[in-house]
């Protein structure tokens, strides 16, 4: 027999469609709430990578950046770095700027008359201005707001005063200076060293900047001829090409992460297009058998429902992709004080082509079993299928459904950064879908092997379990996942509030005390313990330095021969870190393997590693380790070994040297003041202040204020990313009471012409879908649990501290949502009339 042209199965299918896609919005939505959250996730962050590399320069500051921690560049380095371009040179340091008895924390930004080499800084007046004339700063809202400051007053900066020339708007640079206590100060670069913020010993940076005098030149040849110079470990160097490697790899990730959400909500929904799509099959069941009569092929039906399935399919992706475009500018909106990005309509050609292909695979894989089996059964199979129910060819499933997720996984592996990860979470989602589908699986075994409850209601709602056509695997698939993600979300969020709202403020020192002289030690505990009697203070050495070699000392390993592929966990490794000297264990420290030096050590040098960073890199005790420090290496053995309470805020130094160490290096000291309960602290910050012009003192209040800003921000991400999760999961369920309407109407007319009221049936669909929840519920707690803490303890290393009341009572606002949606849905049953659907039968 020919088959039918696709021409005239499309005339065929066209006809029969309805224009408002009746039977198939089930489809419509579930591809709408998909393809939507991954065409939005795609645009909005491939449009920050692009403005993150397009607008390098402006955001480095230069084509290249130097920095070098408590020195200048030195006249040779300056000569060579002068051969490429104009230099610019600048400091970083954390400093106090106050009026009067008020005082803020500043991250103060040192430049000289070259600044900006690219771009210009905006002012909230509307100005656009370059380096501040002398004795003038340009200060951030948040400064000024504590202080109380307007353009034209007078703020001290280390003793020194300025006057506030503008209020800052936007600084280009913001994203590349890195995290600090304080907003922003930019002042002329003779500030520092005028109010002694720079003397020897103090905890300040070196950058120097560099615009290359030929456009095109690329940068990376320039930072390897400059390392094989001055050495590997002479500065720290950034490129216009990575002008904020940490915003680009957390807007890479962040994004990936929340595709994948999306993506497992599509999964999630895909099941609720399957049932669509079979819910709209049975209500057409007449008409495939009557096509069948009437000589229609298998292959016939296959492509006239299949392309009905696929203009839906369509019409939903591209729903969804313009509710992704039209959402984007407020996502843009909402983030461009943070990120880089346009704030306009967006339209990026290959999210939205990610994001299509996406929904329409997964269209593919949850309408094909429907489709197989409505094309596999003859006519009178079909007449008859009311009541007996349709089969699946697997074998015909295989190709259709294979292919489709072949393609799904090979798709979110390309577009991964890290494909690893993406792997993972792709076969755990599987792996959690599977063990659900069992659990479907023996639900409807249980069900049918238990005795006969003498409840009728009770024996019906057991019956639909199990009967044929039921729809119980789909339902604790779907929202089993959902439940678990409700435990998920409300496990992390109380865990991580726990964390930071009830560890922390317990443990974590009340003030921190940077650039404290070391002259001034004494003068600094009689001025604490005189305003606050019975303050308890810590102060350590505090010093910078950078891991050059470790390991045998025959045998040790250079850091820069490593490149860029450290060893996981060895963070360490990278860049210069805060390095301390010591005669006793330091507070928060255990040592686990080794022994510590004598008061008086005598012999080589020696020093303390973490034991996490020992562990990752391969360190052992009696191993060597050498650091570089203000330009001197200092090598010191390996005595032991530490594991550092990392929960407090106090001071947790990474490496830890025996006294004399490290020589006769210049530092200044850093201090914690912890005050006893309920004691006043009115006068310890401005008296410090005055006292210590220098030294920048950090009250811990506003520290953790921020942290719990940004806690509730990323909540409230997690909840939106989760939100399209659980809306997928009541599409599922709604999808599985329209699969069933038919078999259900056909019940329901039946009970009700034997008498039953419109309360048992409401009570028999209670107890079906109540018995699914209640057994879900348990599920999900465990399993959300597990999953929660994995992500508490293993990922963010933080202690299991759920608040389970507000878990369960997530839990059960799940629970209640499924009951509701379910009761709702069934509704339209009670309102079949019994003749018009007898005279169907």
């Amino acid at each position: 027999m020919t088959a039918l042209p696709w021409r005239t199965a499309w005339t065929i299918a066209r006809r029969d469609l309805s224009a408002r896609f009746k039977g198939l919005r089930l489809l419509l939505v579930c591809l709408f709430l998909g393809v939507g959250a991954i065409a939005a996730i795609g645009t909005l962050t491939g449009s920050i990578e692009k403005e993150l590399g397009s607008r390098g320069r402006e955001i480095l500051g230069g084509d290249i950046e130097l920095r070098v921690w408590q020195r200048r560049l030195s006249a040779e380095e300056n000569a060579a770095v002068r051969r490429f371009g104009t230099v610019s040179q600048g400091l970083r340091l954390q400093a106090i700027a106050t009026r009067g008895d008020q005082s803020a924390p500043v991250a103060l930004k040192a430049v000289d008359q070259r600044w900006p080499l690219y771009g210009r800084l905006a002012l909230a007046d509307g100005r656009h201005v370059a380096a501040p004339p002398p004795g003038t700063a340009w200060i951030a809202k948040g400064t000024a707001a504590r202080l109380g400051v307007r353009t034209g007053n007078f703020i001290d900066i280390g003793g020194v005063p300025v006057k506030v020339g503008g209020i800052i708007a936007s600084d280009p640079e913001q994203m590349s200076e890195g995290f600090a206590l304080g907003d922003s100060v930019i002042a002329p670069l003779t500030l520092p060293e005028s109010a002694g913020l720079t003397s020897p010993g103090a905890m300040y940076r070196s950058v120097v900047r560099v615009r290359f005098s030929d456009p095109a030149r690329a940068p990376d040849p320039v930072i390897d001829a400059l390392k094989a110079r001055f050495g590997d470990t002479a500065f720290e160097t950034r490129t216009r090409l990575a002008a904020s490697p940490s915003t680009k790899r957390f807007v890479t990730r962040m994004g990936e992460f929340l595709v994948l959400v999306g993506l497992a909500a599509l999964v999630i929904a895909g099941i609720g297009i399957g049932g669509g799509v079979s819910s709209y099959l049975e209500a057409r069941r007449t008409s495939i058998a009557t096509l069948k009569v009437l000589g229609a092929a298998s292959g016939d039906i296959a492509r006239i429902y299949l392309l009905q399935v696929g203009a839906a399919a369509l019409a939903g992706s591209v729903a969804g992709l313009a509710a992704g475009v039209m959402v984007t500018p407020l996502l843009a909106a909402a983030l461009k004080s943070l990120l880089p990005v346009e704030t306009g309509f967006i339209v990026s050609p290959a999210a939205l082509a990610t994001a299509a292909a996406y929904g329409l695979l997964v269209a593919l894989v949850f309408a094909a079993p429907p489709l197989v089996r409505a094309r596999g059964w003859p006519a009178m199979a079909l007449m008859r299928s009311r009541v007996v129910p349709l089969a699946a060819d697997r074998r015909a499933l295989a190709l259709p459904v294979g292919l489709g997720l072949a393609a799904i996984a090979a798709l979110a592996l390309v577009n991964a950064a890290q494909p690893l990860v993406t792997l993972g979470f792709l076969g755990g989602s599987a792996a959690m879908l599977a063990v659900l589908a069992l659990i479907g699986v023996g639900i409807r075994k249980l069900a049918a092997s238990l005795p006969r409850p003498k409840s009728p209601m009770l024996r019906a709602g057991l019956a639909n379990l199990h009967r044929p056509g039921a729809q119980t695997g789909a339902l604790v698939t779907a929202l089993g996942f959902g439940l678990s993600a409700f435990v998920l979300i409300a496990a992390v969020q109380t865990s991580l509030e726990a964390n930071i709202r009830r560890t922390v403020p317990e443990r974590a020192p009340d003030f921190f005390v940077i650039d404290l002289p070391r002259d001034g030690a004494a003068n600094f505990r009689s001025t604490v313990q005189r305003l606050v009697p019975g303050a308890r203070l810590r102060l350590v050495p505090n010093l910078r330095g950078r891991i050059i070699a470790y390991g045998p000392r025959d045998q040790m390993t250079k850091v820069a021969s490593l490149g860029k592929d450290l060893p996981e966990g060895a963070w360490a490794l990278r860049g210069e870190r805060g390095v301390t000297y010591s005669v006793g264990i330091p507070e928060g420290s255990t040592v686990t393997s080794g022994e510590w030096w004598p008061e008086i050590p005598a012999g080589e040098p020696l020093v303390s590693v973490d034991q996490d960073l020992a562990r990752a890199i391969g360190l052992k005790v009696g191993d060597y380790i050498t650091v570089g420090v203000l330009g001197v290496e200092h090598t010191a053995r390996v005595a032991a070994l530490r594991r550092i309470d990392w929960d407090s805020l106090g001071f947790n130094f990474v490496l830890v040297f025996s006294p004399g160490a490290l020589g006769d290096t210049p530092h200044n000291l850093a201090a914690t003041i912890e005050v006893p309960p309920g004691a006043s602290t009115t006068q310890l910050l401005p008296s410090l202040v005055r006292a210590f012009p220098s030294s920048s003192v950090v009250e811990t209040g506003g520290v953790l204020q921020t942290a719990r800003t940004l806690l509730d921000q990323m909540s409230a991400a997690i909840l939106a990313a989760a939100s399209v999760t659980v809306l997928a999961g009541l599409a599922v369920l709604l999808g599985a009471i329209a699969a069933a309407r038919a078999s259900r109407t056909y019940d329901t007319v039946i009970l009700r012409v034997l008498g039953a009221s419109r309360h048992q049936l409401l009570a028999l669909q209670m107890t079906e879908y109540g018995l699914i929840v209640a057994i879900l519920g348990a599920v999900a707690l465990i399993a959300g649990s597990a999953l929660a803490w994995l992500v508490v303890v293993k990922l963010f290393l933080f202690s299991w501290m759920p608040d389970w009341p507000r878990v369960l009572a997530a839990l059960g606002v799940g629970l209640v949502l499924i009951l509701a949606f379910a009761l709702g849905g069934s509704l339209p049953l009670l309102r079949a009339k019994p003749a018009a659907a007898l005279r169907d039968l």
